[in-house]
């Protein structure tokens, strides 16, 4: 039954949401604890730099037509599903919601549990490392792009030169400090990743926190249903389902060896939660950011839920 039950990460941003729905942080607070947030946000991007090895990027690379998959799976595959999605889905369905769920369907996938899925699963893991770490590496232009273009197709917007500037200010930046300083601070930052895992989650515990006080203040509870969270949690499991067979057996169709199958099915199916509540709060600036992260929040749990059977399915056939 444990591997049902949400993660200890879950029940954090379960508990950091309903902190915010009876505390909601305002005023003079909100404007400290946002610069507080972005200083968090910075130093757990340049963490991600700090940590990526030179050497397994370069190792990764030569196997392009794996990430060539992975990225397609990621930037094209998903975002015309959530294309799609807009055509099925009810009407009075709330415009935030939705906006997530296209926002959902452009992010990276995830690096720690994407790796931890292959490792145990027997797959490819330095194509892992690297298929990821790419991912996140050009999401943080192909993010913001893709936005621009899905909300204007769907009548919601278009591409804001502010979103792609704020991130790469917020984000890239610390990262590619973090990348300079690698073969000086690398070992240390990876010998100690225990010691700096609350910064990675702390983070992002902190932008929920702000995003869903903030929609609070503004409404957020009084907007939603239980109905709507219902659909986006009905949409996130199609997505996913819909995602993982054309990984796996697209993959197979390809040719893939079996261990490149495991990698292409983990990496190309998932999508990066502390990626994507940073982006968001850049993205999305002045609008309701809890509403539209809720999405991901959703899938951010059923993903672990799913792929944990899965990696262990794989790993009983070996």
């Amino acid at each position: 039954m444990r591997r049902f039950l949400p993660d200890t990460f879950t029940m954090l941003l379960l508990a950091a949401v309903l902190l915010a729905s009876v505390l909601p942080v305002t005023g003079g607070a909100q404007v400290w604890m946002a610069l507080a947030t972005k200083l968090a946000i910075a130093l757990l991007f340049f963490l991600h730099g700090a940590r990526l090895s030179r050497d397994v990027v370069i190792a990764g690379l030569l196997h392009w037509r794996l990430h060539g998959v992975i990225l397609f799976v990621t930037f094209a595959i998903f975002p015309l599903l959530g294309l799609a999605a807009g055509l099925v889905l009810p009407s009075s369905l709330p415009a935030a919601l939705y906006t997530g769920l296209l926002f959902l369907c452009v992010l990276p996938s995830t690096v720690q549990s994407s790796i931890a899925f292959t490792s145990m699963a027997g797959g490819n893991v330095p194509a892992a490392i690297c298929a990821a770490s790419a991912s996140n590496i050009l999401g943080m232009f192909l993010t913001p792009l893709l936005v621009g273009l899905l909300l204007s197709a769907s009548g919601g917007g278009g591409f804001s030169m502010t979103a792609l500037e704020q991130i790469l200010l917020q984000l890239l930046a610390p990262f590619i400090l973090g990348q300079i300083l690698q073969p000086w601070i690398g070992d240390w930052i990876r010998a100690r990743k225990k010691l700096l895992a609350p910064i990675d989650r702390g983070s992002i515990l902190m932008v929920v926190y702000l995003a869903f006080s903030s929609a609070v203040v503004e409404g957020l509870w009084r907007t939603l249903s239980l109905q709507d969270l219902g659909i986006v949690a009905i949409v996130d499991v199609v997505l996913l389902a819909t995602v993982l067979a054309v990984t796996m057996f697209g993959s197979r169709f390809l040719g893939f060896s079996r261990q490149d199958e495991i990698t292409i099915t983990f990496c190309g199916s998932k999508k990066s939660l502390a990626s994507g509540v940073p982006m968001a709060g850049a993205i999305f600036a002045g609008q309701s950011v809890g509403a539209i992260v809720l999405p991901l929040m959703l899938f951010h749990q059923i993903q672990l839920m799913v792929c944990a059977l899965i990696a262990q399915r794989y790993a009983r056939s070996a």
